[in-house]
């Protein structure tokens, strides 16, 4: 019998925080400049926040507003921002309708349950958006799954641990799991979280952002980055035709693997494994153009994906 692993963290979460904050400015470029191209990092923890990267727009937004944005998502008000404009030897490549960057971008559906990610993904994601309507805090999950029974460990700020084993307890009642083994706050109860109590960077939950440590992880970090980034938008588009092959074939299992060479529209590789059979990708537009008309990418909607990961959660790419 297999066992498998998967955590999810919250929100609130030092990384995710970080995340959040890059994804909010992006998305205020594109309300005003669905063309704008973005790479924006931020770092943050301990009282300060440090944004960089680049952003080309014809939108204007200010520093002003970039600080409203961390201190409405953070509390934070000591932010240092170091933007500039994107590199004009990139640029030149991405200007003709070419690829962002060279990469490997991965995508997957499995019938494991209705949101097609792996099981202990779904449930520590699950298990986590529960524990975090009652407290709106710091927090992870993590499920380990061996057939029917779990082990499980919940750490969130502010929860006292008689609650998290009683919310932990009722779930997987619910999901018809046996709990093998429960460790919520093993290290004790805790209120200091957040960037209170430690630094967090964009990017850093990348096995949180796709599907957990089951499948492979192919380019980097999606949040802050605009479409013509084949790192999220390519990503995106492999789980939207893994999604379609899953139902087209009535697989079990399908996983898509994706790549580009920085400057060029098409991708140097376009193989779907369904059940384990190579099947080359042909009925889509795999150029950055082409997925970005087909899922739309060009809206200022990219925040709502920095909370709850990118995948199995009714976007446009399923």
């Amino acid at each position: 019998m297999k066992i498998r692993t998967a955590e999810f963290v919250s929100p609130r979460h030092p990384d995710k925080l970080c995340d959040g904050v890059s994804d909010a400015i992006l998305d205020a470029y594109l309300a005003g400049d669905p063309d704008s191209r973005c790479a924006i990092e931020t770092m943050g923890g301990h009282g300060k926040v440090f944004i960089t990267g680049e952003v080309t727009s014809k939108a204007k937004v200010d520093d002003s507003t970039i600080r409203a944005y961390v201190a409405n998502l953070t509390g934070i008000t000591d932010v240092t921002i170091n933007l500039a404009v994107q590199s004009p030897e990139i640029a030149q490549g991405v200007d003709t309708g070419g690829a962002g960057d060279q990469g490997i971008m991965i995508g997957y559906a499995c019938n494991d349950n209705n949101e097609q990610v792996p099981q202990e993904y779904y449930l520590a994601r699950k298990l986590n958006r529960e524990i975090y309507r009652k407290y709106p805090f710091d927090g992870k999950t993590q499920v380990t799954l061996s057939g029917k029974s779990v082990r499980v460990v919940a750490s969130f700020q502010n929860a006292p641990k008689a609650d998290l084993e009683a919310i932990c307890t009722d779930f997987f009642k619910r999901e018809k799991y046996t709990i093998k083994e429960l460790h919520c706050n093993p290290a004790g109860d805790w209120k200091q979280g957040g960037f209170d109590a430690d630094a967090g960077v964009t990017g850093r939950k990348l096995a949180v952002d796709n599907y957990g440590p089951r499948v492979p992880i192919g380019g980097g970090a999606f949040s802050g980055k605009d479409a013509t980034k084949v790192d999220r938008s390519a990503a995106y588009m492999a789980r939207r035709v893994a999604v379609d092959y899953l139902e087209k074939y009535k697989a079990s299992e399908v996983t898509v693997q994706l790549s580009y060479a920085i400057g060029y529209d098409q991708p140097l590789q376009a193989l779907a494994q369904v059940d384990g059979k190579d099947i080359q990708i042909k009925d889509y537009d795999l150029s950055p153009k082409g997925i970005i008309e087909f899922l739309d990418l060009k809206k200022p909607m990219f925040f709502e994906t920095s909370k709850w990961g990118a995948m199995g959660n009714n976007f446009n790419w399923k």
